[in-house]
């Protein structure tokens, strides 16, 4: 019965728990940032190529 009370009072594992969910979610938004980021420079160099392309 002590075993169960002290597994009650003991937060530890709930707090590692919620930076588990923040670090994901940090996870996600990066990778949603970095994944905009990629197809605007893509669209960047494409757009560089073309005009040199043109000009030469």
């Amino acid at each position: 019965m002590q075993f169960v009370r002290k597994m009650m009072k003991d937060t530890k594992g709930a707090t590692a728990i919620e930076y588990g969910l923040i670090a994901a979610l940090i996870a996600v938004a990066a990778i949603t940032a970095m994944s905009s980021l990629g197809t605007q420079l893509s669209t960047t160099f494409n757009n560089v190529t073309n005009n040199m392309k043109k000009a030469s």
